[in-house]
């Protein structure tokens, strides 16, 4: 028997996105080893004192199989190890994040929209970036940063042009150019074309234009 998510302790384990994760086997080998070796204990003690083989032990260190979770909790009583210890890299939230195409969500600024590619990742307790793709109908502008923020700004104009109007400059865009600055000062993007203004924008920190 391996040990299964409901054998963890205490463990509130989220459903979100489920079907979407191709599990990979958990392995705590290396931290049963490490332990064992800091105390000075040999394989066969801990072997002996847990009642199970001293190939076993070996092969669990080595993350060759999975032990039963009796076995599991006998060698983590041997070497006085917390199973928190042992599993708080399992806790940790999943460090990749998948947007799918029909599932972004949308913010809207009278007829402009942005377009969520990156969500504000709290994992850490730090949002650090969101990311969008902005579109602007022709002769449209932003206001979300017309009174500056803090953090910076990274954008790349996907077709059409525009202006980005920064404090007391105005600088052209078109189709291909990229831009960045620190979004402490007022900026407004100004679609100065004819068309239909697409562009890929990054914040950061994240100021959270979706909030939901």
């Amino acid at each position: 028997m391996t040990v299964s998510q409901n054998d963890l302790p205490n463990e509130d384990i989220s459903q979100e996105s489920e079907s979407q994760d191709k599990r990979v086997p958990y392995h705590f080998g290396e931290k049963l080893r490490t332990v064992r070796e800091r105390k000075g204990y040999t394989l066969k003690v801990v072997a002996s004192q847990a009642g199970v083989s001293e190939s076993l032990v070996s092969q669990i260190e080595r993350n060759r199989v999975s032990p039963a979770i009796d076995t599991l909790l006998a060698l983590a009583d041997v070497l006085d190890i917390n199973l928190e210890y042992l599993f708080e890299e399992y806790r940790r939230k999943h460090p990749v994040q998948i947007i799918r195409k029909d599932e972004r969500r949308i913010s809207t600024e009278d007829s402009i929209s942005f377009e969520e590619v990156v969500k504000p990742d709290d994992s850490d307790g730090n949002s650090t970036l969101e990311a969008y793709f902005i579109t602007i109908p022709a002769g449209e502008k932003t206001h979300k940063g017309s009174y500056g923020h803090m953090g910076r700004e990274m954008g790349l104009v996907l077709s059409g042009k525009c202006e980005l109007h920064y404090e007391n400059f105005v600088y052209e865009l078109n189709e291909g150019d990229s831009v960045s600055f620190s979004a402490n000062a007022p900026h407004v993007i100004i679609n100065t074309g004819d068309k239909e203004l697409k562009a890929m924008w990054v914040v950061t920190p994240a100021q959270r234009f979706i909030n939901k």
